[in-house]
């Protein structure tokens, strides 16, 4: 084989691998820095004032006609943590910039967002890798959100309560 054609092989090899380099460290900075950005709510854990006892995390009577106005962790590490609802997107994942923010080794950095929309909560998966359910069903796409059906990212459970 001429010399100049593996020249210009290894040239090529060089190029395409100082591509991936750079492509495995953008994609690890996005990930590493992607909450340093300030103005995040952060749900208080179990026993912190403004969270719910141990005991508040029962199932609630569903009744149609009733708006939701709390978001409550039942399962997972900030299980008993309730989040007063208003018209702002509520967003889930591991991201510091995350309204709530879950330390579940299964959950993306952004997960998933609650949006209100004409008086209804709707769920949307925001490209995780494990997906979020709605009861035992994966969302695929926005989806109404009842009171008391559980949502479930990685090991978390959150409802919404009225």
């Amino acid at each position: 084989m001429p010399e100049i054609v593996l020249t210009a092989a290894r040239f090529g090899f060089l190029v395409l691998l100082w591509i991936f380099v750079f492509t495995v460290v953008g994609v690890i900075r996005r990930d590493l820095f992607a909450g340093s950005r300030t103005g995040r709510l952060v749900a208080a854990p179990r026993g912190v004032a403004g969270a719910a006892q141990a005991g508040d995390a029962r199932p609630a009577k569903v009744k149609k006609g009733r708006a939701a106005h709390t978001l409550v962790v039942t399962a997972g590490s900030l299980a008993g943590t309730k989040i007063t609802l208003g018209e702002a997107p509520i967003t889930i994942g591991r991201a510091e910039d995350s309204t709530l923010v879950i330390t579940d080794d299964y959950a993306s950095a952004r997960h998933a967002r609650l949006v209100p929309r004409d008086g209804q909560w709707m769920v949307e998966d925001l490209g995780s890798t494990n997906g979020t359910y709605l009861d035992r069903s994966k969302v695929g796409g926005p989806t109404p959100v009842p009171l008391g059906v559980p949502i479930r990212i990685g090991r978390t459970s959150l409802e919404l309560r009225p």
